[in-house]
């Protein structure tokens, strides 16, 4: 199934990536696509609020991995990795994905390895703060507006 939503501030990517992480669960994964500057960060800034979380989200650039929620969301940003030995050294298979929700920056670097029920989401900037976002997933997602 295949979902487009525009926002028109950094407050309304939040908002509407708050209605998709409400429901979210254990051993999804999110693999994004956008450029830099698209609202990646800011989007799952809105996820990490609907699970509870505090708005303690960076961008993993540096670290390359964040953990929020004792481990319940796991951030990895892939924008250096350029073959299987490198996305080794990331922890991405040491995590237990089945209790956890993985969020994928520059998720095209590691397509190979994402998991068969992937959601995909796109973040285009049509604007200064605005943006189109594109949901790839499954009917959970049908009826969220913005």
């Amino acid at each position: 199934m295949h979902f487009i939503w525009n926002t028109s501030s950094p407050e309304e990517t939040i908002a509407l990536a708050q209605k998709i992480g409400a429901r979210l669960r254990p051993g999804d994964c999110i693999a994004y696509r956008g450029d830099l500057g698209a609202g990646k960060t800011t989007f799952t800034r809105g996820l990490a609020l609907s699970m509870g979380m505090e708005d303690c989200v960076t961008s993993p650039t540096f670290a390359l991995v964040h953990e929020y929620g004792g481990g319940r969301l796991i951030h990895f940003d892939m924008y250096r990795i350029a073959d299987e030995t490198e996305l080794e050294t990331t922890g991405f298979y040491d995590y237990p994905s089945e209790e956890c929700v993985f969020v994928i920056e520059w998720s095209e670097n590691i397509e190979h390895a994402l998991p068969a029920h992937t959601i995909q989401i796109t973040l285009e900037r049509t604007g200064d703060a605005d943006r189109s976002i594109i949901l790839e997933g499954d009917e959970r997602f049908a009826d969220i507006g913005t």
